[in-house]
């Protein structure tokens, strides 16, 4: 409102100017003035300097909006009526400029004051010509011309007040409008950023548009927030699939390599259309993503199955074991005491592939802890070794001082066993053989790192080492890694093998968000 009621000055100091210039340089051959060319000059003068203090207070928003609108309008009513006095009353025509100031006045106070002053214009038109008639003979039949003029004032105020109405009508409107649009842009820019899948939007010429951080990650393309990135910079298999879905549309599903990351996604292209083709949106999901959606799914029913199996096997178990047990206590030849060994043995191996299997049933019930890695360590590794009849020298532990991470107790037991069990089975169990290494990474997640001078995975060995019932010992059972990589998802971790530069293996444990501090 504030930038209005400027303008609208503006307006009146441009009036009142070229009415003291028009008096002052053709006062003789204009009707301005012609009663009293002095009073009009002067209060020309008057006019122009009442404004240019009206434009200061605005500047200065003092004092209150509405007060110096009134304020403003009583001038112009004042001024103007007598200058029509000073050029020959109503017959000059100068009250029509009245019409312009209440005009304006309704459109910026958008209230039903404008009537008000639309009443204070026509008394002061009435009044100057009835001091006109009584001390300069002015033409009673003039009073209808006045009359007339005072209608005008109300029409034109009325009008004023009607548009106004309707113009904050229309503004709320738009705002609410405004309001639902910005949302449903945040809603769209939320929900693209936080698919999966990777989402690129572009226009008709391949102009990256809008994208989100999953094409980055898939192409392999860091974007600039300054340059314009086209199709044809980002990836050129892509723009040259672009160019021929354009010429041949149902050609809009499509398997790639993408050959910067090596990933292979299948990409759809939907049009924007409003008349006309405006671009288009590339999704590309991501195949490797997808299939191990569906290797978890089926890893999940497989998890269920063998957890019922477990339980069904371990009471024939221990019976076996039991009936061995007792034919042991008998005398028997050396032969029959070697099958009842191997009876023995075979039995502990299903027993504890049975605990593993069971393991797997406690990743959904997480009750997280907090512990410093620091403090954390160096009593486990203790027991550990204990446990095991190893030097506590085969350990290295370097540890950052606040690393400090949330998982749930057994869990973390559950892991730490798994991945330094494997450590000591395949090291040189030499000093130093095994090294223990936890910091904070730069995003501010916690990383334990569990180095073996050991021999390396095999390369065509390293996909599987996750898998369920892989594994490179003749006597073990496959579940371990497996078991240690669903804990840590389980508790918001990732789990990844590692090969280092030198000889050796390393797997890395990386905590999650929930480990954030």
């Amino acid at each position: 409102m504030w930038r209005s009621i400027y303008f609208f000055n503006l307006y009146r100091l441009t009036l009142s100017g070229l009415f003291v210039f028009l008096v002052s340089t053709f006062s003789e051959a204009l009707s301005l003035g012609s009663h009293s060319p002095s009073l009009f000059l002067y209060t020309s003068i008057t006019y122009c300097v009442l404004t240019l203090a009206s434009l200061l207070s605005i500047k200065l928003r003092q004092p209150r909006f509405g007060l110096q609108l009134a304020l403003q309008v009583a001038v112009d009513i004042v001024c103007i009526t007598i200058l029509s006095h000073a050029s020959g009353g109503v017959q000059s025509g100068l009250g029509v400029l009245l019409l312009v100031s209440l005009t304006a006045t309704g459109l910026i106070s958008r209230g039903k004051i404008t009537l008000f002053f639309a009443a204070l214009a026509s008394i002061a038109v009435l009044l100057q010509h009835s001091y006109a008639v009584l001390t300069q003979d002015a033409a009673v039949a003039q009073y209808m011309q006045a009359g007339l003029l005072s209608t005008a004032y109300f029409a034109v105020a009325w009008l004023a007040h009607t548009m106004a109405k309707y113009a904050i009508a229309s503004e709320n409107l738009a705002a609410m409008r405004g309001v639902d649009l910005a949302n449903m842009a945040e809603i769209n820019r939320l929900v693209i950023q936080d698919m999966p899948d990777g989402v690129l939007v572009v226009n008709e010429s391949g102009m990256v548009r809008q994208y989100n951080p999953s094409v980055e990650r898939l192409l392999g393309y860091k974007f600039s927030d300054t340059d314009s990135a086209t199709l044809e910079s980002c990836e050129p298999m892509l723009a040259d699939r672009f160019s021929v879905w354009r010429q041949h549309q149902r050609r809009g599903h499509e398997v790639l390599r993408l050959p910067i990351t090596n990933h292979q996604v299948r990409v759809r292209f939907l049009p924007v259309q409003r008349e006309g083709f405006r671009g288009a949106i590339i999704f590309l999901e991501d195949i490797q993503r997808v299939q191990a959606q569906a290797q978890q799914i089926k890893l999940a029913a497989l998890g269920r199955l063998t957890a019922n199996i477990a339980h069904e096997v371990r009471n024939p178990l221990s019976a076996i074991s039991y009936a061995t047990e007792l034919l042991q206590e008998e005398k028997h030849d050396p032969a029959q005491t070697r099958l009842f060994q191997i009876i023995m043995d075979n039995a502990a191996r299903l027993n504890h592939i049975v605990e593993d299997v069971l393991q797997l049933n406690q990743r959904d019930r997480v009750q997280s802890e907090e512990y410093n890695l620091a403090e954390k360590l160096p009593p486990y590794i203790e027991g550990l070794s204990h446990t095991q009849g190893v030097s506590q020298e085969i350990f290295v532990i370097e540890v950052a001082s606040a690393c400090v991470i949330s998982f749930d107790r057994g869990h973390l037991d559950q892991v730490l066993w798994n991945l330094c069990r494997n450590a000591l089975r395949y090291c040189s169990k030499q000093v130093g053989s095994v090294q223990l290494s936890a910091w904070n990474s730069s995003e501010g997640k916690a990383v334990l790192e569990i180095f073996n001078d050991g021999p390396p995975v095999a390369p065509e060995a390293v996909h599987k080492l996750f898998e369920p019932f892989f594994t490179l010992t003749a006597g073990g059972t496959g579940l371990g890694l497996y078991l240690a990589r669903e804990l840590c998802e389980a508790n918001g971790a990732t789990l990844e093998y590692r090969q280092p530069a030198k000889d050796g293996a390393c797997f890395r444990i990386v905590f999650g968000e929930q480990n954030e501090r």
